[in-house]
């Protein structure tokens, strides 16, 4: 393994000479395990550039506007259990709590479900979700046959009964339907993932950005007056535009994502012999790259007393003055998280 500390190397490898690193070098395999052929795990250009063309107009702006009131519909459930412990005077698993509303939201906007996972503690999208997280195999597979099983139930419930909503998989029949050559296998594995990837992540986050907000009182107070102040001139609407307001709000979440990144790490896999600009070192074909961003966002030379919480690190001017790739939550370069903000 090569582990990359000089952000300019990074930056080589992440998007200049990008065409030498396009793998992650993970394993799947497309024939007897169909599910775990998603856009993630995807090795050879044309093949994953193909998938990527086809996937990222649905994460336009346009699209998520689209999506927004059905996360908006899942947020009753998330308020009723918090009102339920405090009635109870009881504590609240925070992380338990933002996974189940995470799971909601996803199971909504990728599979056009209504999973109600609070009160419904036996779902089965609970058990086999968490599974993956446990599992020492990279599919389990009762996991894959469980999701394989779900969108295939429900392409072909929507299009014998022309039915469709606004949701990811009824994109993903779209374009199945006109012409792009995209089977139902392949929508399987594309639904899977982004449940995968969308609700442990997105929970994690959440989770991380109430605890430092429970720890800093003065953050918690400023974001409380910032979202009051918006909502209120969005007739105390959650709408995808008063989201688009909460500039403070998003600094919070940045400096979250910063202290305490999604993967700790990315991987990539040299796919042809690499010289590394000015140097006599040569990254060898098949040999494993390494980005520590954990390292990365924590060092003092990019973010001064890193293990500190300070969301104005992310306002436009501090933005402004850090070298690029010292902020990798959602990696950089064509292989970054196709999800990401």
């Amino acid at each position: 393994m090569y582990v990359l500390v000089d952000l300019n190397y990074i930056k080589n490898i992440l998007t200049k000479d990008f065409h030498c690193f396009t793998d992650r070098g993970f394993f799947h395999n497309e024939k007897d395990d169909p599910i775990s052929n998603h856009i993630f795990l995807m090795s050879g250009t044309n093949k994953w550039k193909r998938m990527r063309a086809k996937l990222t107009p649905i994460f336009s702006s346009s699209r998520m506007k689209q999506m927004f009131q059905t996360l908006v519909e899942c947020l009753p459930h998330l308020l009723s259990s918090l009102e339920a412990d405090r009635v109870k005077d009881q504590p609240t698993n925070i992380k338990d709590t933002m996974s189940s509303f995470t799971m909601d939201v996803i199971g909504s906007c990728v599979f056009g479900l209504d999973l109600d996972i609070f009160n419904y503690e036996n779902s089965p999208f609970r058990f086999f979700g968490k599974k993956m997280f446990t599992s020492v195999c990279a599919i389990p597979k009762d996991v894959s046959e469980f999701f394989m099983g779900v969108v295939k139930d429900t392409v072909k419930y929507r299009e014998l009964n022309n039915y469709s909503r606004p949701d990811f998989i009824q994109l993903l029949i779209y374009l199945k339907n006109s012409g792009d050559a995209l089977t139902v296998e392949e929508i399987a594995a594309q639904c899977f993932v982004f449940f995968l990837a969308g609700f442990d992540t997105s929970a994690t986050t959440q989770t991380f950005t109430l605890y430092e907000l429970a720890k800093n009182q003065d953050i918690q107070e400023r974001l409380r007056e910032e979202i009051c102040t918006v909502l209120s001139h969005h007739e105390d609407r959650l709408t995808y535009e008063a989201i688009k307001d909460l500039t403070y709000m998003d600094q919070v979440v940045a400096e979250s994502l910063r202290k305490y990144p999604p993967k700790a790490y990315l991987l990539r896999k040299c796919t042809t012999d690499y010289k590394i600009p000015d140097s006599d070192v040569t990254i060898e074909k098949d040999m494993g790259v390494v980005v520590p961003v954990m390292g990365i966002h924590h060092d003092p030379e990019y973010y001064p007393n890193p293990k500190k919480f300070d969301p104005q690190r992310f306002n436009q001017a501090n933005k402004r003055s850090r070298p690029q790739y010292s902020y990798l939550p959602f990696g950089e370069g064509p292989r970054n998280c196709i999800g990401g903000i």
